[in-house]
Order: structure tokens, then C-alpha cells, then sequence
């Protein structure tokens, strides 16, 4: 009776193992997180590395090494830029600026940056607008995760959904 199932799961487990070497998959992930207590919007991004340095490539005709030993101050200035142009929070209708804090590498090919938004009291709106690789890859999709106020959303951006107006 085990072999009946048995062999019928190994082929399933095969062809799924294969279907992943054979079909990457285009996913960012993002937290924003309202922390009322210190009046500040919180954002931490995990985006693969190279990517990354794909739509940077596309976008600005020049490599670039973010993530890598290669990296140079230019390469993370050019990041800075890349990531002011392509995502974008407005609280109540207004554009405010992010800050970005710091980035580490995580299991070999993600890139996680950690970014803020200061001197956010309480808000009625916050509209996120994320295009992270989408112009670079029209099959790339970024999960992004909101918390505020007691309440968790997700939103997923897509090549014909880059913006979210969420109400509080």
C-alpha cells in the first residue's frame, strides 16, 4: 500500500524541484511598519541581488556591483537613487522624503535594506507607489506587508498595479 503512494509523490516532488530550476521566480518582498511610539515609518526591502543589478543596468546603461565585494560608493549612490525613483510613500496626499539607513546581505543573494520615514504623527492615508524591477521585468511581483494602527495588509505590485491608496 506505501508503494502505491510513494512513487506517485516522488514524481510530484521531482517535477516540482524541476519546475523551480527550470522558472525563476521575480519577488520583493517589503514591510512598512507605522511605529506610532517613535512617530516613524519603518521599511525593510529584500530584493535579489542580481536583479537588482539587472535593472540598474537597464535603467541607468551602467553595471553596477550593489551587494557584491565589487560594489563601489558610486554603485550604492546609484542604488539610493534607484530606490528614491521607484518607491515612493505619500502620507495624506504628501510625498515624503525616505531615508535610507543601512543594507546587509542575506543568505548569498538578497539584498536587505533597512530604511525610515521620521516625524509621522498620526495619518488618515498612506499611499505606497512600488515599481522595485518592474520596469526591468514585467513577470516581477513585490509583496509588500503594511502594518499600522493595530491592523496588518498586504498589496501586491505588479507591472498593472504599481500604487496602493490605503485609509485608515
Amino acid at each position: 500500500m506505501k508503494k502505491k503512494w510513494f512513487y506517485p509523490l516522488l514524481g510530484i516532488l521531482f517535477l516540482s524541484l524541476s519546475a523551480f530550476a527550470f522558472h525563476k521566480f521575480y519577488v520583493g518582498v517589503f514591510q512598512v511598519e507605522y511605529a506610532a511610539e517613535k512617530k516613524m515609518i519603518q521599511i525593510t526591502s529584500r530584493i535579489f541581488i542580481d536583479d537588482l543589478n539587472n535593472a540598474m543596468e537597464k535603467k541607468y546603461h551602467k553595471k553596477t556591483f550593489v551587494g557584491t565585494e565589487k560594489e563601489t560608493q558610486a554603485d550604492l549612490d546609484l542604488f539610493k537613487k534607484y530606490l528614491a525613483e521607484n518607491f515612493t510613500i505619500k502620507i495624506n496626499g504628501q510625498t515624503k522624503s525616505i531615508t535610507f539607513l543601512s543594507k546587509e546581505v542575506e543568505a548569498g543573494d538578497v539584498l536587505v535594506c533597512y530604511s525610515r520615514i521620521k516625524d509621522i504623527d498620526k495619518f488618515k492615508t498612506i499611499e505606497i507607489s512600488n515599481t522595485i524591477l518592474v520596469d526591468w521585468n514585467g513577470e516581477q511581483q513585490n509583496i509588500t506587508h503594511i502594518s499600522a494602527f493595530g491592523t496588518k495588509r498586504s498589496v501586491l505590485f505588479t507591472e498593472s498595479s504599481r500604487k496602493e491608496l490605503l485609509k485608515y
